[in-house]
């Protein structure tokens, strides 16, 4: 009788037990889809190492290297309240099948993805697999996407809505079935990798996701706002905090959470008489911000997912595609690759983004906005590379950045950066380029934004010969984004392109502006005009109804 009950009730254990897949979400920490399974039964801890994401065209193995810190310590914390992290490698409809034939799991959680197309194509496939077997997939938000969206009216306050839900803390205990194989950790090379090239890239972890929070809202954040613009200043003054959302050390509801308690603070301090160094309160607001941009991109992504592929206005389709393919074009494409450009700024991020995986957001704009206007091509090729670099690659804010950048969206200023000058106003001393083009160490301070300029006996003092040292411009800076605005803009004054941009505003264009008092009038604040090239396109305009 005693044998018999035990044996009934295991049996009721294991009907119940739950399957947390765990994806970009490498944390214990608000963690919804853990919390809840928990509460419904044994939970089984599941990460699948899929091959056809580790060779997908976007995923590096300094990716998986942050992935496996991640994973690590994910490992421990399991193991700490008494479960475990089983880690398998295969497709991901016959894993969790293999897995089912294990365990009989009877419910899978997760966090819903707003990914690549190999995301969405593997989710399609896991979907009909979980209806083919009767168990049902639980997915949960853990960002301010919303799946399904009809329209963007009231957007910003459902992100609201839920950046303000109370965190979830991480279960103290989990049961957990202890008699299946796990493969454990793989390196690149176990996995079909080559090795990364980016020694100086960010640890993955939760325990670094956090510790890099505090370190920007108690210190290193106070001139965010003025910091971020600049490569050099940007390294330590921006948050840093991307990596850890992009793969879910972090939840973002964490971070918005923690930068408002931050501002109440710094508020409260300055009522009751302390110190409060002003500064804090701007970079706090244009922090908030940019968190809200965050989704805003996702959701982009999210509800038209061929824009990893096709231009949002389809009008401007054949405007790079042809002379990319050229080999001119393929040689241009080499020459940026590899920081060959003759422009050093341009040159300086893309070296240093090959080997530590980050940039600021304004070289980031500024590198993908040169390689469409300056040097004609299509923004597929480039932004597939840089998402191999970014260590924070993000599919829905990359390719909707790549188009804006690329002046293929229809309802954004177009962005034509003049290196040189962002050369003189973020780097003014020259030392960011120095540091990654050596080649130009003794190049005068007055000719490092453009060392083709230098007359010969200038060149022979500095030991960087032009053509020979370092390349000469592969382009013209004046002719080649002139030519290259003039097409664009005739495009953009055809009615039919005019149409679609209209259906893109109406899909995706902001609701939310930001608004400030002048004079007891209400304006819209324009962007900054320095960032773009004068005589080209100093304008700006207003895209959001």
């Amino acid at each position: 009788m005693v044998i018999s009950g035990l044996h009934t009730n295991m049996s009721e254990r294991l009907k119940a037990l739950q399957l947390v897949w765990f994806k970009r979400d490498l944390r214990i920490r608000d963690h919804a889809p853990l919390c809840e399974a928990a509460e419904h039964g044994p939970v089984l801890c599941l990460y699948l190492y899929e091959q056809e994401l580790l060779q997908a065209r976007d995923f590096s193995s300094s990716h998986l290297l942050f992935i496996n810190q991640s994973l690590a310590e994910l490992e421990l914390e399991l193991k700490q309240r008494g479960s475990c992290l089983i880690i398998r490698r295969g497709e991901a409809v016959d894993a969790l099948q293999q897995l089912w034939h294990e365990c009989h799991f009877q419910r899978l959680w997760s966090h819903a993805e707003t990914g690549n197309a190999v995301t969405y194509q593997r989710d399609l496939r896991v979907a009909d697999w979980c209806r083919s077997r009767g168990i049902t997939w639980e997915e949960r938000r853990q960002d301010g996407v919303v799946r399904r969206l009809k329209t963007r009216n009231g957007w910003a306050l459902r992100w609201e809505e839920r950046m303000s839900q109370p965190l979830l803390p991480a279960p103290p205990l989990l049961r957990s079935p202890n008699h299946l194989i796990s493969e454990g950790i793989l390196a690149p090379a176990q996995l079909g990798l080559e090795s990364s090239t980016q020694p100086g890239a960010q640890p993955g972890g939760e325990m670094s996701a956090h510790e890099t929070l505090r370190s920007f809202l108690n210190h290193r954040g106070v001139n965010y706002r003025a910091d971020m613009s600049s490569p050099v200043t940007g390294w330590a003054g921006c948050s840093r905090l991307s990596p850890y959302l992009a793969w879910g050390c972090i939840s973002l509801r964490t971070v918005a959470r923690a930068a408002s308690c931050r501002l109440e603070e710094l508020r409260s301090l300055r009522e009751v008489g302390d110190h409060v160094d002003r500064r804090w309160f701007g970079s706090l607001r244009s922090f908030e911000a940019r968190l809200r941009w965050h989704c805003h991109f996702m959701q982009k992504l999210e509800d038209e997912p061929r824009i990893e592929f096709e231009n949002f206005v389809r009008a401007y389709d054949g405007l790079r595609e042809s002379f990319t393919a050229s080999q001119e074009g393929q040689d241009r494409l080499h020459s940026w690759i590899r920081g060959q450009t003759g422009y050093p700024m341009i040159d300086a991020c893309l070296r240093c983004v090959h080997e530590t995986g980050w940039l600021n957001f304004r070289m980031r704009a500024m590198v993908a906005s040169f390689a469409s206007y300056y040097l004609g091509l299509h923004w597929r090729p480039t932004g597939l590379w840089l998402g191999r670099q970014f260590l924070d690659f993000e599919p829905g804010i990359h390719w909707s950045q790549f188009q804006m950048q690329s002046g293929t969206t229809g309802i954004n200023v177009l962005r034509i950066y003049s290196p040189a000058k962002q050369a003189r106003d973020h780097d003014p001393e020259g030392l960011f380029i120095r540091c990654w083009v050596p080649e130009l160490d003794k190049v005068p301070l007055t000719h490092l934004p453009r060392p083709d300029l230098m007359s010969a006996q200038e060149q022979q003092e500095s030991s960087c010969r032009i053509g020979r040292d370092y390349p000469a411009p592969l382009v013209d800076p004046v002719t080649a984004p002139r030519e290259s605005k003039a097409r664009i803009t005739e495009l953009r004054r055809q009615v039919g392109t005019r149409a679609e941009a209209k259906r893109v505003l109406l899909k995706h264009g902001s609701r939310k502006t930001s608004l400030r008092k002048k004079s007891g009038k209400t304006v819209v604040s324009p962007p900054d005009p320095q960032d773009f090239l004068p005589g080209l396109d100093s304008s700006w305009h207003k895209v959001t109804p």
